[in-house]
């Protein structure tokens, strides 16, 4: 039998945080790692927005999924060109996901720097070995972000 993937559906309360922090960070009133991230639908093709932590490391540009497959993680796997929006800047990206054996440092990163909003995602702590993080990483879809063109 094929295992779910995993997905932790929002709550209510969090619906509507997430519509404000997303509506805030489009228009560049949060910190400098606050995006809106911009996604065309997979079956509609309509625009749908999402707020997101937006990870670097090394100069390089990451998205982590704390919830899972979300509908986000799904629209870049079909057409995996995004935008993210914080105010006035708008940046065209593709994202490519990455390998389960890419991530565990990632992820542990990730956790270190957003432990505040995301920790009660994750079944494993910041100062966890990365080996944890590993054991946990299939849940936590991860995009590396490059410039279109």
């Amino acid at each position: 039998m094929e295992e779910r993937p995993t997905y932790r559906r929002p709550t209510s309360i969090e619906r509507v945080f997430n519509r404000l922090f997303g509506w805030l960070a489009a228009h560049g009133i949060g910190l400098a790692h606050n995006y809106a991230l911009e996604t065309r639908g997979r079956r509609s093709g309509h625009v749908r927005r999402t707020p997101v932590n937006l990870l670097e490391v090394d100069g390089h540009h990451y998205l982590v999924a704390p919830r899972g497959e979300t509908h986000w993680v799904r629209n870049l796997r079909a057409q995996p060109q995004l935008v993210l929006v914080h105010g006035r800047r708008r940046h065209t990206l593709l994202a490519r996901e990455l390998a389960e054996a890419e991530k565990p440092a990632l992820l542990r990163i990730y956790l270190q720097r957003f432990a505040p909003t995301v920790q009660r995602y994750f079944a494993v702590t910041p100062d966890a070995p990365t080996a944890a993080f590993a054991a946990v990483g299939p849940a936590y879809p991860v995009f590396e972000l490059t410039p279109c063109g």
